[in-house]
């Protein structure tokens, strides 16, 4: 069932540091069962002069806001308009952060369900890559006026919400409602003020028990957000109880984006071992099959391990096993589906026909039946769909990474499939080059940038050549 009391607020500040800016305007609209019931804005002095930027883009400067209320003086007439009615912003986390901020300095505590029109955007338009208050304002024809200012931008929240309830279905609208206001159940051992201090940004988050043991190491291009999903009702089963129980403490990584934030958890997840995590742990080895040239007789598969090879020995090798087991399931399963022969294999010993030519499971070889070269044909045509991709590139690449919250920029260093490590800023990127030993090779990062080169038409990243001469660090 879908809500029918509904506060669409904005608010205008000093800048975008909820801990460091303050208030300048605030602006809302009570609505209820589509109706509107009454607009209230006001002016807020923040105590602090403001920025010609902020001045210039909301119109709003310091001498207007000189004699208007501090937060103080409005916030019970404000908590009270805003108490037990779901809250409805763009960009919600930027709105609800502020005000969770003035109440805080107040010692007031301030929690009350919040919908964000941005993230309900993305859910039920999907196909459309910018959801920002402007992208919504000229794609939905919402005829906006008073954009920058708080009751302004609220109007325009409210219009795009009812826009969505004209277009799409009761039941559409619910389930997108529900997956933002489905209750959370924080852990019985971590303070509140841990959640609301995460970013709604990219990066990896850490959990700690008692004694600062790490318990998991998570990666979500969307922190907050992530985060929450651990301790909300219908995650609560299994690994999610058992977390929430064991909390203690919270601690998380930034990262420019979803690329970065794969390869520091992957990193993470080995340096540290966290309990619940068992995907990404340290593999002890790996291993594939090779195909050693036979004198007259055809290729012989072998099973190799991939200790103490590094990224630039991948060549001629076919499939990724975690133990020398699966490897010799996964080759036997070829063998079988082709109806190859393990005696010209080299896995049988012995001469004349082969057990599984008897049993009708071999074509012939091993008794001249079937030729030798078509024989070595299938091996090599089956083995194909697991071949290592060789090393594309003639040396080290680049892939650069842009926030699309702030100005951050990282560059990933990949050699040979293997990340060397990442750099935000000239130095740190020379540093990374002038390494000359070349790591072991890894199989998550080698995952993450074959992922990274297939799907690379539909990212923001760059992929930089770093062997070019302005890359060069001098140590030849």
């Amino acid at each position: 069932m879908i809500p029918d009391r509904f506060v669409f607020i904005d608010l205008e500040t000093t800048g975008t540091n909820a801990s460091r800016d303050r208030i300048t305007e605030v602006g809302l609209c009570e609505v209820l069962n589509g109706e509107l019931v009454e607009e209230w804005s006001t002016l807020v002095n923040p105590g602090k002069s403001i920025s010609p930027f902020i001045e210039q883009l909301t119109g709003i400067s310091t001498a207007m806001v000189a004699e208007a209320p501090r937060f103080e003086d409005l916030a019970d007439e404000l908590f009270d308009r805003l108490r037990g009615k779901i809250l409805v912003a763009h960009n919600a986390r930027f709105d609800t952060g502020f005000l969770k901020s003035e109440f805080r300095r107040l010692d007031i505590p301030f929690q009350e369900k919040t919908l964000c029109t941005l993230k309900l955007s993305r859910t039920i338009y999907p196909q459309h890559r910018r959801h920002n208050l402007d992208a919504l304002i000229e794609r939905h024809g919402l005829g906006a006026q008073d954009r920058h200012r708080a009751l302004g931008d609220a109007r325009a929240t409210w219009k795009f919400f009812e826009k969505v309830r004209l277009e799409q279905s009761p039941d559409i609208i619910e389930k997108a409602l529900q997956k933002q206001l489905k209750k959370q159940s924080l852990p019985p051992h971590l303070p509140a003020e841990q959640i609301e201090q995460l970013p709604s940004s990219a990066g990896v988050y850490l959990f700690y028990g008692e004694n600062d043991a790490i318990l998991y190491v998570g990666k979500s291009i969307d922190i907050r957000s992530r985060v929450n999903s651990h301790f909300s009702e219908d995650h609560r089963a299994h690994k999610g109880m058992r977390l929430s129980q064991q909390v203690r403490r919270i601690d998380f990584i930034e990262t420019a984006g979803e690329l970065g934030a794969l390869l520091l958890e992957a990193r993470l997840v080995k340096d540290m071992t966290p309990i619940h995590n068992r995907r990404l742990r340290r593999t002890r080895d790996l291993f594939s099959i090779r195909l050693l040239a036979g004198k007259n007789d055809g290729s012989k598969p072998q099973i190799v391990s991939h200790r103490g090879l590094c990224g630039e020995d991948l060549e001629g090798l076919f499939g990724l096993f975690r133990s020398r087991r699966k490897a010799e399931e996964g080759l036997r399963d070829i063998i079988q589906d082709q109806g190859l022969c393990n005696r010209v294999l080299g896995l049988d010993k012995g001469t004349g026909a082969c057990f599984n030519y008897q049993i009708r499971k071999c074509r012939g070889a091993c008794v001249g039946k079937e030729p030798l070269p078509l024989h070595e044909a299938r091996l090599v045509n089956a083995l194909a769909a697991l071949k290592m991709r060789s090393w594309p590139f003639s040396g080290p690449v680049g892939i650069r990474e842009r926030s699309r919250k702030d100005d951050r920029t990282d560059i990933h260093v990949f050699d040979r499939w293997c990340h060397l490590g990442t750099a935000d800023s000239e130095d740190r990127l020379r540093d990374i080059l002038s390494c000359p030993s070349p790591l072991p090779f890894d199989l998550d990062s080698y995952k993450i940038l074959t992922r990274f080169l297939d799907s690379r038409d539909d990212s923001d990243a760059d992929l930089l050549d770093l062997s070019q001469p302005q890359y060069n660090t001098g140590t030849g």
